[in-house]
C-alpha cells in the first residue's frame, strides 16, 4: 500500500469515527459507519497470509552460568529466533541451521540479562531537597529517557519502575515497546500513592501552595479505586507507601501510615485485577501489617524485625532491601541539595537495614533485587551486588535476586533465565562473576530480545 492511499485511508477513519461518535445514538447510521470503517480497516491491514522472514542467530561462549541452580556449564551455544531462545546446546552439538547469524563471545561467561525490582527512572540523584525546582515538569520526562539508556547499558533488560510523575514511566514504557528509543523493559507502577501527609503524599510545601498528590487514599474504599484508576492509566502494579520514609518531610521511616484494612483492600482489589503490589515499609509494624496485608513485595525493609521475617517466610512474601544507596547519598548528598533531615534518617537507618538483610537471608527468607536507582545514579544498578554479598549471601545467590528470582516475583516466565522460550535477554562478562561479582559492574555486552544494544571491543 502506498504512503498516500494511507493517508487517505486514516482521514476517512478518524471521519467515521467522529460521525459514530455523533450518531452513537441512532442505531442505522452507527451502523453503516461501523462497517465502513471495518472495511477501511481491513484494506490497511497487511495479508497477514505473507510469511515474515524468521531471524536465526547463534551465540557462543566460553562459560554460561545456569542461575536456576548455580552451576558454571562449558562451550554453550545459543540458537536464537526472532528475539526468542529456542535452544541450549554445547558447542560440540549437531551442524547449525543454514543462514544462521552467529555472535562469537570468546572468553566471555553469559548470563541472563539482570533485573532491578525498585527503580525510579525520572528521578536524578544530582537533584535533592528543593533544588529540582528550578526545573519545568517536562524536564523529568526526558532525563528518564536519557536514564533508561543507562540502565539498559548496564545489562538490567527489565526494571520495575515502583513510583513516577506525570505517567512518565507509562510514556517511557510506551516508546521502548515501540522501539522508537532504547529501553529495559520496564514494569510501571504510574503514580505511588499512600495516605495524606504520608511519604507518598507531597509533604515539602506550605499550605498555601496546595500541593499534594492526586491519589491519597485514606480509606479502603479510597484504596480501591486508586487501584482501578492507577490501572486505567498504565499501571502494571501497584506501589503503596505503608510508613514513613527518608527523602520527604515532616514523616519518620518508622511510623505505619496505612492500616491494616487499607492494605488488604488495595491488595485484594489489585490481585482481582491481575496486579501484583509493593509496598514501601521501612517501620516494623508497618511491614508486618503488608505481610499481613497480602502484598507481594516489601520495599527497603529497614527496622525488619524477627517476627516480621517470619511472616514473610510464611507467606511467600519477597523482600527487596536497598543496601548500596546509603554509600552514595552519604558521600554526595548534602553536595546534591539533600536536606540535613534526610541525611540524618538515612544515616539511622544504613546499618540497622543491612543487618536486617543479613538476618533475613540466613532465616531464608524470600528476597529480590532492588536498588532505588534514582537516589543513586542510573547505570551504578549494579553496585548493589558486592554489598549483598558482604552481608551474607553467596555471589550466585546474589546473582540469582536479580535475575531468576526477580522473574519469578514479577510472574514472568520470559525473562531471568537462559532457557528454552524466554526472551534472549543476554548480558556478557570476562571472567567468572560467581567468584567475583563485581565484574558485573562494567559489562560489555548486552542483548535484549535478540537485538545486541552493547558489545564493546
Amino acid at each position: 500500500m502506498t504512503t498516500t492511499s494511507t493517508t487517505i485511508q486514516g482521514k476517512a477513519m478518524t471521519v467515521l469515527f467522529r460521525i459514530v461518535r455523533r450518531f452513537k445514538s441512532h442505531a442505522p447510521v452507527a451502523l453503516l459507519c461501523a462497517v465502513a470503517l471495518s472495511s477501511i480497516a481491513g484494506a490497511a491491514t497487511p495479508d497477514a497470509s505473507v510469511a515474515q522472514p524468521s531471524r536465526t542467530i547463534l551465540v557462543s561462549a566460553a562459560h554460561m552460568l545456569d542461575v536456576r541452580n548455580g552451576r558454571m556449564l562449558d562451550n554453550p551455544q545459543l540458537l536464537i529466533r526472532d528475539g526468542r531462545i529456542v535452544e541450549v546446546r554445547n558447542a560440540a552439538s549437531d551442524a547449525l541451521p543454514a543462514d544462521v547469524e552467529r555472535i562469537d563471545l570468546p572468553g566471555k561467561t553469559l548470563l541472563p540479562g539482570l533485573i532491578d525490582m525498585h527503580v525510579h527512572l525520572d528521578a536524578d540523584s544530582s537533584y535533592g531537597g528543593y533544588t529540582g525546582l528550578q526545573f519545568s515538569d517536562r524536564f523529568w520526562s526526558v532525563l528518564a529517557v536519557v536514564n533508561a539508556q543507562k540502565t539498559l547499558m548496564a545489562g538490567f533488560t527489565t526494571v520495575r519502575n515502583v513510583g513516577a510523575d506525570a505517567w512518565n514511566d507509562v510514556g517511557l514504557r510506551q516508546a521502548i515497546d515501540e522501539g522508537k528509543l532504547p529501553g529495559p523493559r520496564v514494569v510501571t507502577a504510574g503514580y505511588g500513592f499512600g495516605a495524606t501527609g504520608g511519604h507518598c503524599d507531597s509533604t515539602y510545601f506550605p499550605p498555601s501552595m496546595e500541593q499534594d498528590s492526586p491519589f491519597n487514599a485514606d480509606s479502603p474504599e479510597e484504596g480501591r479505586k486508586r487501584v482501578r484508576e492507577l490501572r486505567k492509566y498504565g499501571a502494571q502494579v501497584i506501589k503503596i507507601c505503608a510508613t514513613g520514609g527518608v527523602f520527604s518531610r515532616n514523616t519518620e521511616p518508622g511510623q505505619q501510615q496505612m492500616s491494616l484494612d487499607e492494605m488488604r483492600a488495595i491488595a485484594d482489589e489489585a490481585h482481582m485485577w491481575g496486579l501484583k503490589v509493593a509496598a514501601h515499609a521501612h517501620g516494623a509494624a508497618g511491614i508486618k501489617d503488608a505481610i499481613r496485608a497480602g502484598i507481594d513485595t516489601i520495599e527497603h525493609a529497614s527496622l525488619i524485625d524477627d517476627e516480621g521475617i517470619r511472616l514473610a517466610k510464611q507467606h511467600g512474601t519477597w523482600l527487596s532491601m536497598d543496601i548500596y544507596n546509603t554509600d552514595y547519598t552519604q558521600a554526595e548528598g548534602k553536595k546534591n541539595g539533600v536536606l540535613e533531615d534526610n541525611l540524618r534518617k538515612d544515616r539511622e537507618l544504613a546499618e540497622v537495614q543491612r543487618e536486617g538483610f543479613r538476618r533475613a537471608h540466613a532465616a531464608g527468607a524470600k528476597m529480590v533485587y532492588g536498588t532505588d536507582a534514582g537516589v543513586y545514579p542510573h547505570g551504578d544498578n549494579a553496585r548493589q551486588l558486592a554489598v549483598m554479598v558482604r552481608y551474607g549471601m553467596t555471589p550466585a545467590e546474589a546473582i540469582r535476586s536479580a535475575t531468576i528470582d526477580a522473574a519469578e516475583a514479577l510472574g514472568n516466565k520470559d525473562i531471568g533465565a537462559i532457557e528454552v522460550g524466554r526472551w534472549a535477554d543476554l548480558v556478557a562478562v570476562t571472567g567468572d562473576p560467581t567468584a567475583d561479582v563485581a565484574l558485573l559492574e562494567s559489562i560489555p555486552f548486552v542483548m535484549k530480545g535478540g537485538e545486541v544494544v552493547k558489545q564493546a571491543r
